[in-house]
């Protein structure tokens, strides 16, 4: 298909405000967007809220806050508005009672007195006998109020079902998978008893009405395709093309999903402190590989110019947070200092690590992200790896495995280290080596990879540390000496 010919197509992601906002709602935005970008059109975010039950007031500004960190950013939606408003579902129940009304008056639909306890014995009866075909049972069909309501397991307010018929087409053409074959549906709620839509419903009301052209989802929603394909038909629309995605596996391939893995949190990455680019190129990767030789790192303008849905894995991807911890470093170590220290503080600021830093805690982060930046993973190892430049002197705690590893002559090392630099003129980081060389190296003639490891131990408490000399400029000569003589009388 060539640029010239797309046509310019409208996209929505439509997440239920349940709790945290699930990893698979950046998935889904990253190619419902890439696919309004691409072609010129526009994507939307609405809000399905109608399970009242679950419903979690919090949860929608998470679910803006995480897209927007993520800069999967909207063009129409409750919070930007736009031409089809309102866009959150619990806004618009009077939209969907006329659609309701007509399927009951073509014979589309019909109304179920059945009691919840008398479904749930249903259920269970036929799980037990191991039926082939599962589902409601029609015992309202065709019935009055009056009818029904002399017979076992009746409830006073009813809900509407679909008539599903028997010829009904299970088989579409899929984006990404081609012909597809679904199960037969059975007879499904649409209207519950509480008067709110079912989400079936309210999907190809809101999408029609939306004027959504692509409906891009998760594969569980294949078997959910003939009803709305049946919704579309009955009430005289065009169905909109549909593309079902893989769903986001766990290493043992199970499905991924919140009760089980932290990572299916979508804020669990930004609490981690994951870089937005990094998990973006992670996502893109995962339902939509490279070819063999193109790199794994890419934009996402650069994932928008390749697009192309028969590109598709149609198979799960496996979730693997070793590939997206090397994309985080990847990306870590592609920005500058100082690009980095502003991350690092948004991201202490945002856990509340460092909700108020001080003046001191920013000069010595600004000062030591160059040190660690090659070596650093996640934004929330920060504090560990530069906790020694900002705890007091007397707060160092030499480590076991540290004090162990002082050679014989470490108070000797340490005498003529603090002596060096006690009177060296300007304090910074080459000085400090090279007056430190000269006094250890050459005037002791201790070799320079057992010459410096005390002065480490001393200054950081640790075997391992950021790079010495730089650390030492950090901490300034006050600090450095105090330490180095701290260690030396413990000796």
């Amino acid at each position: 298909m060539t640029e010239a010919a797309l046509v310019p197509a409208r996209l929505r992601v439509a997440p239920s405000p349940t709790g945290d906002p699930h990893v698979g709602t950046a998935y889904m935005s990253l190619f419902n967007l890439a696919w309004a970008r691409k072609t010129g059109g526009q994507f939307v975010l609405r809000i399905e809220d109608t399970d009242r039950n679950r419903y979690v007031p919090e949860s929608e500004e998470q679910i803006f806050s995480t897209l927007r960190w993520l800069d999967l950013g909207w063009d129409e939606g409750p919070d930007v508005g736009g031409p089809y408003a309102p866009y959150r579902q619990s806004e618009r129940l009077d939209t969907y009672r006329p659609f309701v009304e007509q399927l009951l008056a073509d014979g589309h639909a019909y109304l179920c007195w059945c009691s919840g306890e008398r479904l749930a014995a249903l259920r269970a009866e036929q799980q037990a006998s191991k039926q082939a075909v599962t589902g409601y049972d029609r015992l309202c069909l065709g019935k009055t109020r009056e009818e029904r309501a002399a017979l076992p397991g009746f409830s006073e307010t009813p809900v509407v079902r679909m008539r599903i018929p028997d010829d009904v087409e299970l088989t579409f053409d899929d984006l990404v998978r081609g012909p597809v074959a679904a199960p037969h549906p059975d007879d499904q709620v649409i209207l519950k008893a509480d008067g709110f839509p079912t989400y079936h419903l309210a999907v190809v009301v809101d999408d029609h009405l939306m004027g959504i052209t692509h409906v891009v989802r998760g594969e569980e929603w294949i078997s959910s395709t003939p009803k709305h394909a049946l919704l579309y038909r009955w009430l005289g629309w065009d169905v909109p093309a549909f593309a079902h995605m893989p769903l986001l596996r766990n290493t043992d391939k199970s499905k991924i999903s919140k009760r089980k893995n932290p990572a299916a949190r979508l804020m669990w990455f930004r609490e981690q402190g994951y870089l937005p680019e990094a998990l973006v190129n992670f996502l893109q990767l995962l339902g939509y590989p490279p070819a063999d030789g193109e790199q794994e790192v890419s934009t996402f303008d650069e994932f928008v110019a390749g697009f192309d849905w028969s590109k598709v894995n149609t198979v799960g991807p496996v979730f693997d947070l070793d590939k997206l911890n090397w994309l985080n470093g990847h990306y870590i170590r592609a920005l500058s200092p100082e690009r980095l220290a502003d991350a690092i503080l948004e991201h202490l600021a945002f856990t509340g690590a460092w909700e108020r830093p001080s003046a001191e805690q920013v000069r010595v982060l600004r000062a030591a992200t160059p040190l660690i930046q090659e070596r650093l993973v996640l934004l929330s190892e920060v504090p560990d790896k530069i906790a020694f430049l900002l705890a007091a002197d007397d707060a160092i705690v030499v480590a076991d495995d540290a004090r162990a590893s002082l050679p014989e002559n470490a108070a000797e090392i340490l005498d003529a280290a603090a002596a060096a630099l006690e009177d060296l003129g300007e304090w910074e980081h080459a000085g400090i080596q090279a007056a430190l060389r000269a006094a250890l190296v050459d005037g002791l003639g201790v070799k320079p990879k057992f010459a410096f490891g005390p002065l480490r131990v001393a200054v950081t408490g640790a075997r391992v540390s950021p790079p010495l000399f730089e650390s030492m400029e950090i901490l300034g000569r006050d600090a450095t000496l105090t330490r180095l003589r701290a260690l030396r009388g413990s000796l």
